[in-house]
């Protein structure tokens, strides 16, 4: 699920979609990669939602455990601002160390608004089929519920979609408006943003699944760790139940479970070694929690399969501990 992006690495950026060109990058912070891009201040543009959008998370990846009728989406970002908004580093940005950066904050503000004015429109063309609302909490990205009318459908089956707003970087990458969970060492946490590499990972999934036997047991470990983390989960009081699904959130079990694969021959995955494989999984998840190192799969990892093209900048960046 899209909880998984708690764990990864954060930013904060101008990228070229929001009408900057030649943006100045830099990498700092402990424990995560954090890329700051400056903005040139005066600049106006104008704005409006693409349209586009992106499907990620567990529910198109075959190991999705829970809630089945919840999806997570990345609605990709502008390409203009309209006049009527104030010159774009007043209305978007922060600035930190004497320098603009993009606020992941603001412009989720921002995005949820255009999804409330566009819900009565929405509404309005599909009120005979489903009623749909939009619960919108402050710093969190907004959730369209969407509930077929009894008469439409014989199964009356809600479904929840989590918006995202997210900026395309080039090479199937997005920075997400997602809010940092747990400390962070960042001054202005408001101008952090997520780097979802989901399309990478669903490539590896599909790399997996051609190189692996057919009855390949990886997705159904996976599952089933999950499960056993919400089951033990449901028995703790806050904070540990808090500290539990963050420490063991989805994107950490699926980057130890990657690892894991490969480090041995593809072919001892198959289903016949079911319990094997997931006490493996089991132990080396331990192993890497007491020793406090589950390196990120794709940022500095140089021995990926071929099958998984990551852009130069990945390949080469600083390792970067999910753990630390």
């Amino acid at each position: 699920t899209a909880a998984r992006a708690a764990a990864l690495p954060h930013h904060t950026a101008v990228p070229r979609t929001w009408g900057y060109r030649n943006p100045a990058v830099s990498c700092c912070g402990e424990g995560g990669m954090e890329t700051r891009v400056g903005c040139h201040s005066g600049s106006r543009s104008q704005s409006g939602l693409r349209g586009d959008f992106v499907r990620i998370g567990s529910a198109y990846e075959q190991h999705k455990v829970r809630s089945p009728d919840c999806f997570d989406i990345l609605g990709l970002g502008p390409s203009g601002w309209p006049r009527r908004y104030r010159p774009f580093s007043e209305g978007f940005c922060v600035e930190l160390q004497g320098r603009c950066h993009l606020s992941s904050a603001l412009v989720l503000r921002w995005f949820q608004g255009h999804l409330q004015r566009c819900l009565g429109a929405v509404r309005y063309r599909l009120q005979e089929r489903c009623r749909i609302s939009l619960s919108a909490c402050p710093g969190r990205p907004p959730v369209l519920h969407i509930v077929p009318c009894s008469d439409y459908v014989c199964c009356h089956i809600s479904m929840a979609v989590r918006l995202i707003p997210a900026i395309p970087i080039g090479d199937a990458l997005y920075l997400t408006a997602l809010p940092p969970e747990g400390p962070l060492p960042a001054p202005a946490p408001e101008a952090l943003w997520g780097l979802n590499a989901s399309r990478q990972e669903q490539r590896l999934l599909s790399w997996l699944k051609e190189q692996a036997p057919a009855s390949s047991c990886h997705l159904k470990c996976l599952q089933i760790l999950k499960g056993l983390r919400d089951l033990r989960g449901q028995g703790l009081e806050e904070p540990f139940s808090s500290q539990w699904s963050r420490v063991l959130s989805s994107y950490v079990l699926k980057t130890a479970l990657f690892s894991l694969l490969m480090q041995g021959p593809l072919e001892a995955w198959d289903e016949r070694f079911l319990v094997e494989r997931l006490e493996d999984l089991v132990l080396y998840l331990r192993d890497c929690l007491r020793k406090q190192v589950l390196m990120h799969f794709f940022l500095g990892n140089s021995s990926l399969p071929e099958a998984v093209a990551l852009p130069r900048f990945l390949k080469e960046a600083t390792p970067v501990n999910l753990c630390s």
